[in-house]
């Protein structure tokens, strides 16, 4: 792996850290609400008493003003500081910062809470407090009160839940970006975990998502290939899929019943007779940790990274359904690569003409290369805008970076350099490849599996996982069907054996 230079890691900090900012934005600028305690208003939590725009918008000026207060304070207290002493203040500073970002996002909840999710693990760049302080946002973001959830329990299903279950623990395990979830036992003495909705999280993301259309439609003037219209809306659907715990609770179903019996990937399943819109039981699963699961020996993580891949990619390519919010609170650990794969809220069911179109780039690009092919794959598809000025070679190098883990029949390492490259290749228009940005487009019906680029592989890079990718793919891509390739393979082989004809699709 590539040693950067302190300029080099100091300029990819500045930007990251302006990212970061961005990312708060919209939060509301609440350093000290953790310390002194959870207020409420009415009968809302008061991260989500402001869910207009207009409020919201608010919020992140008051947060940019004092993160750009303190960055001009320190500014100054540098000046006439010795060297070690810069380090210091620099320190002092990143940890001020992080806990401002992380707390403001973590009362926010919403769409903005899982920008700040997504920037701890797809910015590898980030300094150290920053991105500690916003991965606390995976499983432990602040939340609402045991009276507030346990009333939201109580209109959902008619009677409040120490009535509903035999048990009910009031003290969350987990509180996320739409909802916080609590340990619970069914009468008939069924360990559960209950996924409660906050109150106003409906309006907040609202607000939120009038926000990003903004931004996409802004993109649109740098990206004349980009269509942002199309793209809103589908982004909108899926978003908005995800307040409906009933559409989560019939996904997360499929799932369960596709990976039955797995012996190594773990979906728990629901309990329909007790789940509604804003409530949702499954059964309660164990495991550790994702940030725990990062201090296992690296053959443990190994394992650990080959089960979320083939995971998400027989998702994919098998079962036609994909599973768009990869983030590293998704997932409880156990030795042996066993992955329990949690939330379910925001997935897409692909057609069968839609799977076909992926098939065609990954037979042009990787099966049987030819440039010329892919190019013609990538515009019937809709990547690529159609007689863009480009050469067929130029629309494959351009491209290489998302398909380089399979390109290659040999073990490669998904670091954290190839996930800050991953995500810059979206963005940078400075480089030489990147005037290919402006003939490129996102089709709206693929838009979730970007989530691939910007999320699967940012968890890979933490994990740091070592793979030969591509024979681990030809066993998964239908088409292809290959033999197993490592002991996970060879037990997954079985197990498909064993079931129904319909999981060999």
């Amino acid at each position: 792996m590539l040693r950067r230079t302190s300029s080099a890691s100091s300029s990819r900090r500045a930007r990251w850290l302006g990212i970061a900012g961005v990312a708060g934005a919209v939060a509301a600028g609440a350093f000290a609400l953790r310390a002194r305690g959870r207020r409420h208003h009415g009968d809302e939590p008061v991260a989500l008493r402001h869910t207009s725009r207009l409020a919201r918008n608010s919020e992140l000026i008051r947060l940019g003003v004092r993160a750009g207060g303190g960055y001009a304070g320190n500014r100054a207290r540098r000046v006439f500081a010795s060297a070690e002493r810069r380090v210091e203040l620099d320190t002092e500073h990143e940890l001020r910062t992080a806990a401002q970002v992380g707390e403001a996002l973590g009362n926010m909840k919403g769409a903005l809470m899982k920008l700040g999710q997504m920037a701890s693990y797809l910015a590898p760049g980030l300094p150290e407090p920053v991105r500690d302080a916003l991965a606390q946002l995976q499983q432990d973001a602040p939340p609402m009160s045991p009276e507030l959830a346990a009333g939201v329990v109580e209109r959902e299903l008619g009677r409040p839940p120490t009535e509903v279950f035999a048990e009910w623990d009031p003290v969350p395990i987990a509180a996320a970006s739409i909802g916080q979830v609590h340990r619970a036992m069914t009468h008939d003495g069924r360990a559960v975990a209950v996924k409660v909705q906050y109150p106003g999280v409906a309006e907040a993301i609202r607000s939120d998502m009038a926000g990003a259309s903004a931004v996409l439609r802004g993109l649109a003037l740098q990206y004349s290939a980009f269509e942002p219209g199309p793209l809103i809306a589908e982004l909108r659907e899926r978003i908005f899929e995800e307040l409906d715990y009933r559409l989560e609770a019939a996904q997360q179903q499929a799932f369960a019943g596709y990976f039955a019996d797995h012996p190594f990937i773990h979906v728990p399943g629901v309990l329909p007779e007790l789940s509604t819109t804003r409530v949702l039981v499954t059964e309660l699963a164990e495991g550790v940790r994702f940030r725990e699961a990062l201090e296992w020996p690296q053959a443990e993580r190994d394992l650990a990274g080959e089960t979320i891949f083939r995971f998400v990619f027989t998702g994919l390519y098998r079962l036609h359904r994909f599973n768009g919010d990869p983030h590293p609170g998704n997932y409880l650990f156990s030795p042996g690569g066993r992955v329990t794969f949690l939330d379910f809220g925001l997935c897409k069911v692909f057609a069968e003409t839609e799977v076909a179109q992926l098939q065609a780039l990954i037979d042009a690009y990787v099966v049987d290369p030819d440039p010329a092919r892919f190019r013609a794959a990538m515009e019937d598809a809709g990547f690529l805008l159609a007689d863009a000025p480009v050469s067929d070679d130029e629309v494959h190098t351009f491209f290489r970076q998302f398909y380089e883990l399979v390109a290659v029949d040999e073990p490669v390492a998904v670091g954290n350099d190839f996930a800050d490259k991953t995500a810059r290749t979206f963005f940078d228009t400075t480089t030489p490849e990147g005037r290919m940005l402006k003939y490129t487009n996102i089709p709206p019906e693929f838009a979730v599996v970007q989530r691939i680029n910007l999320g699967l592989y940012g968890v890979l890079a933490q994990l740091g996982s070592t793979a030969n990718w591509r024979r681990i793919s030809e066993e998964i891509w239908p088409w292809v069907d290959g033999p197993p390739s490592t002991p996970l393979g060879q037990a997954e082989a079985a197990w498909r054996d064993r079931g129904s004809e319909g999981r060999r699709r």
